[in-house]
């Protein structure tokens, strides 16, 4: 008999990121690699594939940018085909805004 899978992951490392940028919008690359626990590279080159595929925005440059998510895209995985970002993360969009809001 087989040990029972204890973790698994729903959608991709990409997916990952795309997610806590939507909960968290106008976060920098830093906080991202902080709250993932993941190494700013990773983070960076990750943050890339998603600029370049149009899903995210950028405000500022360098160690400073900020980053949101372009809700009018396509959702680029194969399981969601068809739905835009703010399709499937508009709740978690709208719940960030309410925590950034409440938190000023």
């Amino acid at each position: 008999m087989t040990a029972p899978v204890t973790q698994w992951f729903l959608f991709s490392s990409h997916d990952s990121v795309l997610f806590r940028i939507a909960a968290n919008p106008g976060c920098t690359i830093e906080e991202v690699a902080e709250a993932m626990a993941l190494t700013r590279d990773v983070v960076s080159h990750t943050m890339v594939d998603l600029r370049l595929a149009g899903v995210l925005f950028v405000r500022g440059n360098g160690c400073q940018a900020r980053y949101t998510v372009n809700l009018d895209s396509a959702f680029l995985h194969p399981a969601v085909r068809g739905y835009t970002l703010g399709d499937v993360l508009g709740n978690l969009v709208e719940q960030g805004r309410l925590l950034m809001a409440s938190a000023a």
